[in-house]
C-alpha cells in the first residue's frame, strides 16, 4: 500500500483470532483503517501475539495497534510472561497509607504496562481511567483510582508518566466521567441528569488538569440531560466547546466501541454502525471504534467498512489531515524493546518487584 494514499483514517477495527486471515488482511489494507484493536481472543502466547503484530505492521507500517490493558479485571493479556497489573483502586487505597508510594506504585504500572506490551508489538493502550469512583458504577468500580478528582488525577499522570517512560502514548477515559452513572453503556444508556457546572466542578476535574499532558481522550456514551441530549461521544458541544475548546485538549479523540448499546440510540434514532461513526466524527472524533464485528463472516464489518467509503465518495464525510495527524502522533516513536532485554533491564525489573507487592496485597 501507498502510504501517501492515506490522507486519513479514522476507523478502528478488530481482526477475529491470534493470527490474521484473508478478510483480515484485506481490511486492514483498506485506507479508511487507521487502527486495529486487539482482544482476548488474540491471545496464545507472547511468540504468537509478537507474530500477529508483526505481519499486520508489514502490511501496514503506520497502523497503530491498541488494546484495553487497565489493569485488574480489563487486562487482556496476563500469562506467559506478562505481570499481572493490580486494578486502580488499588493505588487508590495505597495513596490513603502512604501518597508518595502511590505515585511511585502508579509510574511503575504504567512503565511494565507498556514496556510488555511493546515488546509484544502493541503500540498503544487505552488507559489510564479517569472516572470518579462514585460507589454505584459497575462497570467502572474498581478501575477508578479513587472518588476524589484530585487523586484520581495525581495518579493517572504518574501511570502515563510510566507509559511515557516506556515509549507509549495515554488515553484518558471516558470524558466527562462515567462514574456517577449506575446504568452500564455497554448494555443500556446511561443519563446523567447533574448541571454542566456540577460535572466540571467534580466529575471532568482530572480531564481539565491533565489536557495538556493526555496523549488521547475516549468520551463516554452517556447522555448528560442538562448539557446536551447527545451522548458525550457524539456531541459538538462536549467535544468541541468544552473539551477542546473550554479544556484546552489538543490530543487525538476516540469514540467509545460503537458496537455497544448506548453508542447508536441517538435523540430517539438508532442508527447503523456507519452512520454512528460518521455522527462521531462531525461531532469532534478523530478515531471511531467498532469492536468485536470480524467474527463469524464479517459481514457487518465489510458493510461498515463499504458505508464509510460511500459516504466520503458522496461527500458526508471529509477527511481532516489535523484528526489524521493526531492519530499519526500516537505511534512509538522509539525502539520497542525485545522480551529477552527486559531481564537485563534494571527499570524494569524494579518496576515489577513493585507492581507485584501491589497485586499481592489483600484485596487486590
Amino acid at each position: 500500500m501507498n502510504r501517501h494514499t492515506i490522507d486519513h483514517a479514522p476507523l478502528v477495527i478488530d481482526v477475529a483470532g491470534p493470527a490474521l486471515d484473508a478478510a483480515d488482511r484485506r481490511r486492514l489494507q483498506d485506507p479508511l483503517v487507521g487502527a486495529v484493536i486487539h482482544f482476548a481472543r488474540n491471545w496464545k502466547d507472547r511468540a504468537t501475539l509478537a507474530m500477529l503484530n508483526r505481519e499486520i505492521k508489514a502490511m501496514r507500517p503506520d497502523l497503530l495497534i491498541c488494546v484495553d490493558q487497565e489493569g485488574g479485571r480489563v487486562q487482556r493479556f496476563r500469562t506467559d510472561g506478562f505481570t499481572r497489573l493490580p486494578p486502580m483502586r488499588a493505588l487508590g487505597e495505597l495513596w490513603m497509607k502512604d501518597a508518595m508510594r502511590a505515585v511511585q506504585a502508579a509510574t511503575a504500572c504504567g512503565l511494565v504496562l507498556a514496556t510488555e506490551l511493546r515488546a509484544c508489538g502493541v503500540d498503544f493502550s487505552f488507559a489510564p481511567v479517569l472516572d470518579l469512583d462514585h460507589g454505584c458504577s459497575g462497570v467502572i468500580g474498581d478501575r477508578s483510582f479513587h472518588r476524589d478528582p484530585r487523586v484520581v488525577a495525581l495518579l493517572a499522570q504518574a501511570v502515563a508518566h510510566g507509559m511515557l517512560q516506556a515509549g507509549m502514548a495515554c488515553c484518558g477515559k471516558h470524558f466527562p466521567g462515567h462514574g456517577f452513572v449506575k446504568a452500564d453503556s455497554h448494555v443500556e444508556i446511561p443519563v446523567d441528569r447533574r448541571s454542566l457546572k456540577a460535572i466540571l466542578a467534580d466529575d471532568a476535574r482530572p480531564f481539565e488538569w491533565l489536557a495538556g499532558s493526555l496523549a488521547a481522550v475516549m468520551p463516554a456514551h452517556v447522555i448528560y440531560a442538562k448539557v446536551d441530549d447527545l451522548p458525550a461521544g457524539f456531541s459538538p458541544r462536549w467535544l468541541q466547546e468544552i473539551l477542546r475548546g473550554r479544556l484546552g485538549f489538543e490530543g487525538a479523540i476516540f469514540s467509545d466501541d460503537l458496537n455497544m448499546e448506548a453508542a447508536r440510540h441517538l435523540r430517539g434514532e438508532q442508527l447503523g454502525f456507519a452512520d454512528a461513526a460518521l455522527a462521531a466524527l462531525a461531532a469532534g472524533c478523530d478515531m471511531a471504534l467498532l469492536c468485536n464485528r470480524s467474527l463469524g463472516d464479517g459481514a457487518v464489518l465489510d458493510a461498515f467498512l463499504r458505508d464509510v467509503a460511500s459516504a466520503r465518495r458522496d461527500g458526508r464525510w471529509q477527511p481532516s489531515a489535523a484528526s489524521e495527524a493526531r492519530r499519526q502522533a500516537l505511534l512509538p516513536r522509539g525502539p520497542a524493546p525485545t522480551w529477552e532485554s527486559l531481564a537485563q533491564a534494571p527499570a524494569y525489573q524494579r518496576a515489577v518487584a513493585l507492581v507485584r507487592t501491589l497485586v499481592a496485597a489483600p484485596g487486590a
